[in-house]
This record gives structure tokens, sequence and C-alpha cells, in this order.
């Protein structure tokens, strides 16, 4: 048997241990060991211990330590009052547009993105604290957990996003640039999805949760206390920028800042620095994990010359880079109906980015489109890992779901398109602060 029919069936373990809503570590590392035995059995033998180093590998890098840093600084963030400070001065702000608390949903997201990183935990969060009061405002349970997953979208957009650091680790390209990037797209993501809130709030007659315009006396006491916590990712991207700490150490300066503001605010107790200090644990456990199973699949994939063979065929079977940017995004829909965005980063972003190069795409460009398409597979049915969340914690049903989220899925492939084919849209910040 031949090392790509081996390979072959070790994926089809893969992809079936995923159906069955596996953990991904699991399933990747049981593809991989699936490839190594039957190597040994029926192919050319690996020494097994390529198997635990390839593993152990891929989690050294000095890069991913800024995943932790990170995600214990936003959790610290969340112990502090922060995330009510900042809902306050989003409730000022939106409180005479149409859907109310549904585009309070929307900026908290945008802000909230700079702060925790991840679009699990900000889903979570917004679960918990604004869908119970959506449905009591009179909004549909099904709307307020759309609204909640899609806004969540944001999250890893805005710096510090998780998945930009590992897409910069991952491909060599500048997480200073990713983040910058990162910014300008989740403003106009956010832009977009609140002009959608208003129509549909609109027809629904979702009113207002105000009746008069703020002043701006209102609107400067809600600002004021979360100024502090706002101007973090301007901190990041400043400090990267000008040389002062590299994106790792970024994460570590987050975390004195997230204890700064804990001490200002007095809200921070010692139980939820160690609450803090456990969910950081098992969240980054979970992504060293699957970084860890997704590594040794690399491993695999390179050693059976695939990324050669993808290359050569791509190349010179697609002759315009348009094709195949719409290839590669109709590629990447489909497997983040499957796959969780991180396995699928480290197993795809080699691949592709490589060959993105080979058509002249700029790297940011193409590094904002992949971002963006792996957090709309986040969302998308059968397996989207947001979609589960926050049906599960709102209790809402699956059906129901999606059937509302039809016009949302039809708003974020209008802003894929937009970032696919018109990367000025993904670089002019990064040509300004660069």
């Amino acid at each position: 048997m031949s090392g790509p029919e081996i390979l072959l069936i070790a994926t089809i373990v893969l992809l079936v241990l995923l159906f069955f809503r596996t953990p991904v570590f699991v399933a990747l590392l049981a593809g991989s060991a699936v490839y190594f035995v039957l190597s040994g059995i029926v192919g050319e033998p690996i020494n097994s211990a390529m198997y635990a180093q390839k593993a152990i590998g891929g989690v050294e890098s000095i890069n991913l330590l800024a995943i932790p840093f990170f995600i214990f600084s936003g959790s610290l963030m969340n112990y502090t009052g922060i995330t009510r400070r900042i809902m306050d001065f989003c409730s000022v702000v939106t409180g005479r547009m149409w859907g109310g608390l549904a585009q309070v949903n929307v900026l908290l997201s945008t802000l909230m993105g700079g702060l925790s990183g991840s679009n699990i935990a900000d889903a979570a969060m917004e679960s918990k604290m604004l869908v119970p009061e959506m449905t009591k405002k009179g909004f549909s349970l099904p709307f307020s957990a759309v609204v909640t997953a899609t806004s969540s979208m944001i999250t890893p957009l805005i710096p510090p996003g998780i998945v930009l650091i590992l897409y910069g680790v991952l491909s060599q390209v500048s997480v200073g640039k990713l983040f910058v990037a990162g910014l300008g797209i989740g403003i106009i993501l956010c832009a977009s999805l609140m002009i959608l809130v208003s129509i549909i709030s609109h027809r629904r007659g979702y009113k207002p949760s105000r009746d008069r315009r703020a002043t701006g006396r209102e609107i400067w006491d809600a600002f004021r206390p979360a100024i502090p916590p706002l101007i973090l990712p301007i901190v990041i991207i400043g400090g990267i920028r000008i040389g002062v700490f590299t994106a790792t150490e970024a994460g570590a300066v987050s975390i004195v800042y997230a204890l700064i503001l804990g001490l200002i605010y007095k809200e921070l107790t010692w139980k939820d620095f160690l609450s803090s200090l456990k969910e950081t644990v098992i969240s980054t456990a979970s992504i060293m994990l699957i970084i860890a199973g997704a590594s040794v699949f690399s491993w695999i994939l390179t050693r059976e010359q695939i990324p050669q063979m993808m290359m050569s065929w791509v190349v010179g079977s697609v002759h315009n880079k348009y094709l195949f940017l719409m290839i590669v995004n109709i590629f990447l829909l489909i497997v983040g109906m499957f796959i969780e965005g991180n396995a699928s980063m480290i197993i795809l972003v080699p691949l592709l980015a490589p060959i993105a190069a080979q058509y002249g795409i700029n790297e940011i460009a193409f590094a904002m489109m992949y971002v963006f398409n792996a957090s709309i597979g986040a969302m998308s049915p059968p397996m989207g890992t947001l979609m589960f969340v926050i049906c599960g914690v709102t209790g809402c049903k699956t059906k129901d779901f999606i059937k509302e989220a039809v016009p949302f899925f039809i708003l974020l492939l209008i802003d894929l398109m937009v970032l696919t084919y018109i990367p000025i849209v993904s670089t002019f910040l990064v040509n300004i602060v660069y």
C-alpha cells in the first residue's frame, strides 16, 4: 500500500471522528496514529518517536506564548467590571437606534474584541448577559442568539485576536500587521451588522431602548469609565509598531494592565484571580492540544508532498488569481462547516499561503480573507462551534437558529467577497501605520 493510500485512510478516520463530535485534538491525533501504524505494517516504516516529536515541537514556538497571555488578560478583564462599564457605554451610544439591545450586542463584541481575543468566550459571556435581557424586551430568542453569534465573529478580528497570532506564526506574517488589518476589518463588519440589525428591527418593530438622544454629558459620563480598557488595543498596536515590545511580550503587558485596572476598580478578588488562572489553563490546553495534533498531521501531509502536489496542480490548472480566490473561498466555507477553525488553519495555511504568494496576492489581504472565512465557519451548520455554544447556553433550537441566520449569512458572504476582491480594504490601515 502506497503512502497516499495510507494517508487517505487516515484522513477518512479523522473526518469520521469529527463527524461524531469527537474532540478535535483526539480526531487529529487518532488520524495521525492510523497513518503511523499502517505505514509500519503495509508501507514504509516510520520511527514512532517522530509522532511525539512533531506533536511536542508544534507547540514549542515562542510566539505561541502570546495565546495564554492574552487569554489570561481577557479573563481578568471580565472579573474587573470592565465588561459592565463598556456595555453601559454601548447602551448610551446605540440607545436611539432601531434594535436597542441588539445594537448594544454588536458594539459590545467589537469593543470587547480588544480585550478577550476569543469569539467563544465572547459568545458565552454575551449569551448569559444580553440574550435574557433581549428576550425580556421582546426580541425573539433565535434573533437574539444569531445576533450574538454573528457579532462575536468580530472578536477574533480585533487585536489581540488569538486566531491572528496563530495565522502569523503559521505563515511567518507580521502579527503586528495582522493586528492593524484586523482592526479595520472588525470595524467594517461591525458597521455592516449594525445596519442589517437596524433594518430587521425596523421591520419587526424592535424599538430603540431610549426615547431621546443622549446628551453630550451622558455620553461622556458613560465613556469615561470605559476609557482605560478601550485604549488597550492602541497600547498593543502602538507598542509593537514602535518596537517597545513584541506581540508575545504585548500579552504580558496586557496582563499587567488588567491587574492594574483590577486594583483601580477594586473589583478583582483573590477568588476571581484564581478563576481566571483556571480558565486560562483550560482554554490554553485545548488550543495547544489542537495545535499539537494538527502539527503531526501537517508533517504527514508534508512527508507525502501534498503541498507541492497541490501547488503544482493549482498553478497549472488555474491561471487566474481571481478564480483561485473564489475556489479557495468555496473550499474554506465547506471545510469550516465540519472542522474547527484552529485545526483547519494549522493544516491548510501552510498549503494555501505559498500558493497565494505564487499568484502575487498580498499576504495581509489573503490572511484577512482566510481568517474571516474561518469565522463564518464557526457559526455554520452542521458543526459550527459558535452555533452550538450559543444554542447550548440560551436554549435556542438549532433549526430556529439556522432559519434566523439566513440574512446574516448573506451579509457575511457579501463582506467576504469585498475582502477577497478589494484588497485595499484589508491593507489600507497597514499601509498607513507601517
